[in-house]
C-alpha cells in the first residue's frame, strides 16, 4: 500500500507521559525508517506536571504545550487543528502510553486511502483474535452498554466504542478542528460523525496494557460516568447531509 502520497499526522495526546513518550516516538521512527513510511507526529502535551515536556525538548519530538490541562478531548482537538492548518490528509489518534501499535496504522488508513470510509477504528473486538488486551471485565460492560445506545441513536453497531486509536480524512480534520467534544470524546464523536451521514469502519487491531504510569480517564466504577455518556449520547440532535 502506498502511503507516501498521503500526508499523514499521528496525533499523540499526553499527561504525565515520561515514562512512555520517548518510547512511543522512538519505535514510530524506527517503523517509518523500516517500512519506508512517513508519519508525520505532534505530541500535544496537555499540562503535564512530570517531566513528558522536558523529555520531548530534548530529544526533538515535535511537541505543542498547552499551558493548562484541558483534558483529552482538549488536547486531541489541538492535535486536529494543527493537522487542519498545516494541510494533513488523515490524521491519527495516537495514544502515547505504548497501548497503541505503529504496525496497524497501515490497516486503519487503508480504508480513507480508498475512500470507502471517513473515519477508522481501531477495534479490539470485532475480532477477538488479533488482539490479546480486551481491557478488564467491568470495563467491557460499560463499552457494550454505550454500544448497545449508540446502536440506538444510530443504527449502527459499534464494537470498540472507547477506542482511542483512530484515523479520520480531511473533511473530517476540519469538523473536529470547529468543534470537538471535550467530555466523554470518543463515543461522542462516534455519534457525531454517524449523525452527520459520514462513513464509518472498525478494523481488528492488537492492543497493548499500558507500559508505565496510571490512566487519566475516569475510574469505569463510578455509575455517574456511565450516565454521563449515555445521556450525552442520546441527547446528540441529529444533523444535516
Amino acid at each position: 500500500m502506498k502511503t507516501k502520497k498521503q500526508k499523514i499526522l499521528l496525533i499523540i495526546p499526553a499527561y504525565n507521559e515520561e515514562e512512555n513518550i520517548l518510547n512511543t516516538y522512538q519505535k514510530i521512527i524506527e517503523y517509518n525508517k523500516k517500512s519506508k513510511t512517513n508519519y508525520d507526529v505532534i505530541v500535544i502535551n496537555d499540562g503535564s506536571k512530570d517531566n513528558t515536556s522536558k523529555i520531548c525538548h530534548d530529544n526533538n519530538i515535535p511537541i505543542i504545550d498547552l499551558i493548562q490541562n484541558l483534558g483529552i478531548g482538549g488536547a486531541v482537538q489541538t492535535g486536529y487543528k494543527y493537522a487542519y492548518q498545516n494541510n494533513y490528509d488523515i490524521a491519527i489518534q495516537f495514544d502515547g502510553d505504548g497501548q497503541h501499535d505503529i504496525k496497524y496504522v497501515e490497516n486503519i488508513v487503508k480504508p480513507i486511502i480508498d475512500e470507502q470510509a471517513d473515519m477508522v477504528i481501531g477495534s479490539r473486538f470485532i475480532d477477538k483474535k488479533a488482539s490479546e488486551f480486551q481491557s478488564s471485565a467491568a470495563r467491557r460492560i460499560g463499552i457494550n452498554l454505550i454500544s448497545y445506545f449508540i446502536k440506538l441513536k444510530t443504527k449502527m453497531k459499534i464494537y470498540d466504542t472507547t477506542s482511542g486509536f483512530r484515523a479520520v480524512n480531511k473533511r473530517i480534520i476540519e469538523l473536529f478542528s470547529i468543534s470537538y467534544p471535550t467530555e466523554y470524546p470518543e463515543p461522542i464523536s462516534t455519534v457525531e460523525v454517524l449523525k452527520y451521514h459520514l462513513r464509518l469502519k472498525e478494523v481488528p487491531v492488537s492492543m497493548n496494557e499500558r507500559a508505565g504510569g496510571s490512566s487519566s480517564i475516569y475510574s469505569w466504577k463510578k455509575a455517574y460516568y456511565m450516565i454521563n455518556v449515555i445521556l450525552s449520547i442520546l441527547l446528540i440532535r441529529k444533523r444535516g447531509k
